[in-house]
């Protein structure tokens, strides 16, 4: 009261705001909205599309060891290797890639994301064709090498630098361009799925399939890694293997934890559902391989639908949501099934909701630590899901049909 000057702004005071900050000439700091400079579109689609394409190529194939586990365990293919040799060979794939994610992390860092992913198609192919040479008398660790470790490998060196791009492209629309780029695993493990199921009941068998997978997937990866374009500069990414001052935060143990659980649950629908339809269900091969193609259904048109809810309804309260119902869905529909019609259904219904932390990951990561810190978060989940990537439970029930759930 009493003083009618209009205050002046002082030029030499800071405003404190959690944002991107630049100093310019007079000492005042300009104030950067972080998400100000992402396109939201753009050549953001052509890198979806890419990202897509790696998804397909990578844990697309990987959601299909369902159908190549269904004729090992049928045709007993190497005569001293148990069910669990089996089953671990797909838990390899998963185990060895996120497994490397700290080192890959510090290869993107130094390197750049263009040549651990050029090397990654080269160790995924050759994985795939080694494969493919195994006989029934070279013992089961060929496998373990080739088409569990090696594949693996491939795909960590390929899809992991690639995760962090979509969101870096993205802000308003960026649930739903990963909910996009995630369903290519579940259209991967559509056409794969079938696919190896065509070959392999033909003249072909297990061996050509395997060299088509390598050759398939070869040449649209190399396509897709030439194309693809990161914003890591453009964004100021702070890239570490390991960053333990993110431990500190009680969000992220949260997420953490939500990711161990989640991914835990995720492995054992997608590598047991088949076996559990062939050996408690008494359905055919080519049944078993349908039920794999109907949950990868179910995935691909889920998934984008998934990331629209995201973005329009909350990540968070979209991510808990979809884990809810797919575990009431175990219960409810999967346990009590005793029919092809019942195990499809669940298939196709769990499928759409399945695998949440793939489409929800990346975003959930920028919601608690931030986009700048998005690499470094990616990191600490890919290495908290090693584990129940890897190993798996299993109970055998008194009535000779199996469930595996967690």
């Amino acid at each position: 009261m009493g003083n009618d000057t209009e205050s002046q702004p002082d030029n030499n005071s800071i405003s404190v705001v959690p944002a991107a900050t630049e100093a310019v000439p007079g000492g005042v700091v300009v104030v950067q909205d972080p998400d100000s400079d992402i396109p939201d579109g753009g050549y953001g689609w052509v890198c979806v599309a890419c990202v897509f394409f790696l998804n397909a190529c990578t844990w697309g194939i990987a959601a299909a060891y369902g159908v190549f586990l269904s004729h090992y365990l049928t045709h007993s293919t190497h005569p001293t290797a148990t069910a669990l040799d089996y089953a671990f060979i797909g838990g390899l794939q998963f185990g060895c890639s996120l497994s490397l994610a700290t080192p890959i992390t510090l290869l993107t860092r130094r390197l750049g994301i263009h040549i651990p992913m050029a090397f990654g198609v080269v160790v995924q192919t050759a994985g795939y064709l080694l494969a493919s040479f195994t006989t029934p008398t070279s013992g089961i660790w060929q496998l373990y090498l080739t088409q569990g470790a090696l594949v693996g490998c491939g795909i960590g060196l390929t899809y992991l630098p690639s995760a962090p791009i979509t969101s870096q492209w993205f802000s308003a629309r960026r649930s739903l361009a990963n909910g996009i780029v995630s369903a290519g695993s579940g259209i991967g493990g559509i056409a794969f799925s079938f696919a190896s199921a065509r070959v392999i009941a033909g003249a072909g068998g297990v061996a050509w399939a395997l060299r088509m997978l390598a050759i398939v997937s070869g040449g649209v990866n190399v396509v897709a890694v030439a194309l693809v374009r990161g914003r890591n500069a453009e964004v100021r990414a702070t890239i570490r293997g390991f960053d333990v001052a993110l431990l500190r935060r009680e969000k992220v143990v949260l997420l953490l934890g939500w990711a161990f659980v989640s991914m835990l649950g995720y492995m054992t629908l997608l590598y047991s559902l088949s076996a559990y339809g062939r050996d408690a269900l008494g359905l055919s091969a080519g049944q078993a391989a349908g039920v794999t193609a109907f949950l990868n259904l179910g995935t691909a048109v889920g998934r984008p639908a998934l990331g629209w809810a995201s973005d329009r309804w909350g990540r968070v309260e979209v991510a808990g949501g979809a884990t809810a119902a797919c575990s009431v869905l175990i219960f409810a529909v999967w346990m009590p099934a005793a029919s092809y019609g019942v195990l499809v259904f669940f298939a196709v219904v769990s499928g759409t909701i399945l695998g949440v932390l793939w489409m929800t990951i990346s975003p959930l990561c920028v919601e608690v630590a931030g986009l700048k810190d998005l690499n470094s978060m990616l990191s600490l989940a890919w290495a908290t899901t090693v584990l129940p990537c890897t190993c798996t439970l299993k109970k055998n029930m008194n009535d000779e049909r199996q469930l595996n759930f967690f």
